[in-house]
């Protein structure tokens, strides 16, 4: 597997996914039911409505939304002329989520394929725990705040990994690698406090003094080419290829039942949730969503099992994200 570092996507995720799920950590049982029994566990479905078009939603504006090198990339690629990254994919593109955008009436999806491997050696900052602040015996730690961004945000991120070590709290494994902080770029390392021969043994953070221990390590990852491929020529091609792409149900309200209109009136305006059994109308909802392994399937190991990432629907034209997760109350 790549060291390649993480994305802006997968940073701004992995810090999402932490919060949410400190923030959810007492209201959300496990999927599978826990100890809770089927009159204390509901299925919970929530839609929200983001109000703008795939295409508004998805489609980048380079020179508003990207650094400088993904406009350079893009140019190359569409030119016919190389452009390569070490580590990083161009455009942050993957399979998953792929990047398009616009050019002249012309919409291209951006990518990138795999031409070579890198090397390179790169400071990785871990922490050890040494104790409170307030106790004399507990080394002077320089304090956090005071030192420069890119050491913030390394503390930031190696505190996860320390405070996994004593079984406290996830790990935002985006952002976490070999147990710690990689610097990146030769930038990063110029900047940083924490690199320099000289920098401090100790830093405090969240009321705890830690130890600071920096290793340089070997890394290897690949080196990528920036795939330009023009993908529509008006905006209704485009929208159709994003709802193939993004969609996982069509739902139309005519064709529910009263009570499964019922059903998705209440999931647009808070949040809809019953137990098992469910009722007819709830019933009807899961069908028309596809999401049969909450009905068919052996629901405590089944269901939810795919359920990673974002979930979109068409109802009555209009899109939603959707998601349904067991809880108990």
């Amino acid at each position: 597997m790549s060291d390649s570092p993480p994305s802006r996507r997968r940073f701004l995720s992995a810090v999402v996914a932490s919060t949410v799920a400190t923030a959810l950590s007492g209201c959300l049982g496990a999927f599978d039911g826990g100890d809770a029994d089927d009159s204390t566990r509901v299925l919970a479905l929530t839609l929200s409505r983001d109000g703008r078009s795939l295409r508004e939603q998805f489609v980048d504006d380079l020179s508003e939304t990207r650094l400088t090198h993904d406009e350079r990339a893009f140019e190359a690629a569409r030119d016919g002329r190389p452009y390569t990254t070490r580590y990083r994919t161009p455009f942050d593109s993957t399979p998953e989520d792929p990047t398009y955008t616009e050019r002249n009436g012309t919409y291209y999806r951006l990518d990138s394929v795999v031409v070579d491997e890198a090397t390179a050696t790169r400071p990785v900052l871990r922490l050890s725990d040494v104790g409170d602040p307030n106790d004399s015996a507990t080394p002077d730690g320089v304090a956090a705040s005071r030192l420069p961004a890119v050491d913030r945000k390394a503390v930031e991120v190696a505190y996860f990994a320390a405070r996994a070590r004593g079984n406290e709290g996830g790990v935002p494994w985006g952002l976490v690698r070999r147990g710690g902080y990689v610097y990146g770029s030769g930038e990063a390392v110029d900047a940083s406090r924490l690199l320099a021969d000289d920098g401090p043994t100790h830093v405090t953070y969240r009321e705890t003094v830690y130890a600071v221990e920096i290793d340089r390590e070997q890394f290897h990852g690949p080196v990528y080419r920036a795939t330009v491929e023009p993908v529509a020529e008006s905006p209704e091609r485009m929208e159709a290829i994003l709802r193939a792409k993004f969609v996982d149900a069509r739902i139309s309200r005519d064709a529910l039942s009263p009570a499964a209109r019922n059903v998705m009136e209440s999931a647009r305006t808070g949040g809809y949730s019953e137990s098992h059994p469910y009722s007819s109308g709830y019933r009807d909802v899961l069908r028309a969503m596809h999401e049969r392994a909450y009905l068919d399937g052996d629901v405590r190991k089944d269901a939810g099992v795919d359920d990673e990432g974002r979930r979109m629907l068409r109802y009555d034209g209009a899109y939603y994200d959707y998601r349904l997760r067991f809880r108990t109350e």
